[in-house]
Formats: C-alpha cells, structure tokens, sequence
C-alpha cells in the first residue's frame, strides 16, 4: 500500500480551479504553483489528478486530466478515492484517544491484547509493543512483501483471478509469520503494514467494536468527513469517483482499470476511502490538536529515523515529517494501491493542509505538488 512506479504516457489534459478569497493584484495567483504542479503529473502520464488545500485564504481545489479514459469524463474535485496507506494515520488517531481515555499504553506488549497471535519463526508479541507498531520499529515481516501475495493481487493474471477475495486480519498476519522478522523489536526502522493489521485488531480488542466502527465515531463523524468511509470487504467506489488505472509495474505497459476490487487485502493498514477535501480538513484538524490532546499529539510527532536514503523523511506513530527542499517542514502521510497513489500533509499547527490523488498508479509526483504548495 505504498510502492510507487514511474512510466510515462500520454493523455489530454483538462483543467479546471476554484479559489476562495480575492484575487490578487500581482505576481502568480495563490495556489498558482500547486495546479502546474497537478497538470505536470497528467502531462507526465497520470490519467487525471484532483487536489485541494486550506489555508487562511480559505478552501482551495483544482483537478487535471480523466477520471474516466473511455468516456473522457474529467477528474472531479468530490471525486472519492482509495487513500491507501493515510489509513495509518487514522488507526494511530484511534490508538492515542484510546491512551488519552487510560484504556490502553503505548508501552503495552502486543500479547497484553493479542496473545499468541504476533508468534512464529521468531516473531513475538511479548517483546513488541504498541509503539514499536506504529512507528515501525517492530520489526514485524511485511505481508505485502510475500512472493505469493504479490503474485496473487499485484501482477496482471494474478489481479483479475483474485480481486474480489476477502481476507481477514488474521489470514494477513498470519501470512507475515510464515517469515523470520525482519530486525529485533526497537534496533532498526522497516515500514510494515503488518505493523497497522495488528494495531487495528488491538482496537477492536480493547473497545469491542471494529477499528472502522471507531474511526467512524471518532474522527469521521466529529470532523463532518461526508465523503470519507471504511469499506470493508466492499469491491465499489461510492459516487462520485473516478476510474483508477494501473500498469501493475510494468513500465511502459498498458493501463488496466482496477476500480473494483476487494479492500480486505489492505485491512486497517490502507483500505480507507475518502477525498481530497476531507483528508486535507482531517490533517489540518489533527495538527491544529482537535482529536488529540497535547501529550497524546507530541507523541505521535515524536519520530524516528527511516530508510538512510530518506534522511528528509522521519516517521511518527502513524505520521510522516517531511522536509522539503526549501527548508520547510510537514506532517502528513502518502499511500499508494492498485490504481490510487495519494499523499496528505499539513504544517505543525494545521492552518495550512494539502491533499492531492492520482488515479494511476504509474505516473505523477505527490511530493512535488506539496513542494509548490509549501514552498
């Protein structure tokens, strides 16, 4: 739910903006460089793009390219979309109101919740705790890593045999402890989405309620989030979506359309949907300390080191801090799946947010439009 390729095709491009606020008088008009930024990404090959930002100018949208490339319908600013990985986000949110309510700790083993469930070929949820979970300091194999899984949902003829399977939680789990760990608990840094299946199946332990039923009262329903939804084992986008594209990493291969699919394969480490508007209202919300309290907030922006090829990149519980190019630090999440590659961020106070979707999964550079945003 996070790998991202690069081809580039062709496509026309359409465009359409909305801004809310007075024109200004001189220089590049706001948010001038953010809709290059989208057409870029559609003249480089993405099928369509939609994004929106807030600011204190106010809510601010723009979309490019097809959200369809049979019909030629374009991208739309409601369009809804698989969000993939910015799931995490959400799950963590969940996690640290519970740790705000005394329910659970973040020093927690993952066996206090789940015993048994993280064991095998050295895994051990006695010696992982909730944090390491969701800073991805546990050391838990990724499923999505499995030669059999990526055979079955992420080449071609394995997509279209297997896109409507359902999976559970377990099953995902599971199919991680068929391998060794990847590290010992805390002595290195691995993104996982193992790590998010376990950190939802723990919210259900703890509340009784599946993860989606609390992401649902607690943060989609305080925050108005209409267009934002847990699915899942539901194979359609509700209306109005796009089409969703992919390759399936064969650079310079064609595009199928992989809209209907079935969830499950992501679980609460990136099944979500939702759309720009929302995710760019949730970030900003979050950082601006609506839906956690102070300690619970520092928390999750307390960080550790990623990959060392990414030393501008350091990782939460649950959040990305990103330092661009030009000095400037956000905080947010990307996510990519079959046909949807996204990324939200926000700066450290929530008064400034950017969300943006491309509806292919083979072209198109999100870290780029929230260049132009912020910098």
């Amino acid at each position: 739910m996070r790998a991202r390729t690069a081809w580039v095709g062709g496509t026309a491009l359409l465009l359409t903006a909305a801004l809310a606020g007075p024109a200004v008088a001189a220089g590049p008009a706001p948010h001038e460089r953010t809709r290059e930024a989208v057409e870029a990404a559609v003249e480089a090959g993405a099928p369509g793009a939609t994004v929106t930002a807030r600011d204190g100018h106010g809510v601010w949208s723009a979309t490019a390219g097809v959200g369809d490339t049979r019909t030629g319908e374009p991208r739309s600013a409601a369009d809804r979309f698989r969000v993939a990985s910015i799931t995490k986000t959400f799950v963590a949110t969940v996690l640290l109101q519970l740790e705000a309510e005394g329910r659970v700790s973040l020093d927690d083993p993952v066996d206090r919740w789940l015993p048994g469930v993280v064991r095998g070929h050295g895994h051990d949820g006695r010696r992982i705790t909730l944090r390491r979970l969701l800073n991805h300091t546990s050391g838990i194999h990724d499923y999505l890593a499995d030669p059999g899984f990526r055979s079955a949902y992420f080449t071609q003829d394995g997509f279209f045999r297997h896109r409507f399977d359902t999976l559970t939680p377990r099953d995902l789990v599971d199919l991680a402890m068929r391998h060794a760990p990847d590290f010992a608990p805390g002595t290195s840094w691995r993104y996982s989405n193992t790590n998010y299946v376990v950190a939802g199946m723990v919210i259900e332990k703890v509340t009784g309620r599946p993860y989606a039923t609390e992401i649902e009262r607690r943060i989609i329903a305080p925050l108005r989030l209409g267009a934002t939804s847990v699915p899942g084992a539901r194979v359609t986008l509700p209306r109005p979506s796009s089409r969703a594209y992919s390759t399936f990493a064969v650079p310079g291969g064609p595009a199928y359309d992989v809209t209907e699919l079935n969830p499950s394969i992501a679980s609460s480490a990136g099944e979500m949907i939702s759309d720009s508007a929302d995710l760019s209202r949730f970030y900003g919300a979050l950082l601006g300390g609506e839906l956690l309290p102070a300690r619970q907030l520092k928390e999750m922006k307390t960080t550790v080191a990623t990959e060392a090829d990414a030393p501008h990149i350091r990782y939460g519980l649950g959040l990305m801090n990103t330092r661009l190019t030009c000095g400037v630090r956000v905080w947010g999440h990307d996510g990519g799946i079959h046909g949807s590659v996204s990324e939200a961020a926000s700066t450290a106070d929530g008064r400034h947010s950017v969300a943006v979707n491309f509806n292919g999964d083979w072209a198109g550079d999100t870290r780029d439009v929230l260049e132009k945003e912020f910098c």
